[in-house]
């Protein structure tokens, strides 16, 4: 990230925000919208009505979606380490570094 700081205005369920960060105005808009449309989507989908705990139940999916996102890539490192050992057993034992 760079340290020049945006501020990027965006809007989240009608309400107005200007957000600062060191991201660029493209991505923090791109994040106000997955955060809007997932808050929407619980708004349209559950008996909730007020956006407060929309908001928190919208949280709690995209928690969940980041650690999901988490473990498959555990997943995939350790398969790899395990591929990796594989395949250097198969090497002649002067190419067998680690």
């Amino acid at each position: 990230m760079s340290s020049v700081k945006h501020s990027t205005r965006v809007t989240i369920c009608g309400e107005d925000y200007t957000i600062r960060s060191d991201s660029p105005p493209e991505h923090t808009r791109r994040v106000a919208a997955y955060v809007d449309a997932k808050i929407r989507e619980v708004l349209e989908s559950a008996s909730v009505v007020e956006s407060h705990k929309a908001a928190i139940l919208a949280a709690l999916q995209i928690t969940d979606e980041l650690f999901s996102a988490r473990q498959g890539e555990e997943d995939v490192a350790a398969s790899m380490r395990t591929l990796s050992g594989e395949l250097r057993r198969w090497l002649p034992p002067a190419k067998r570094q680690t």
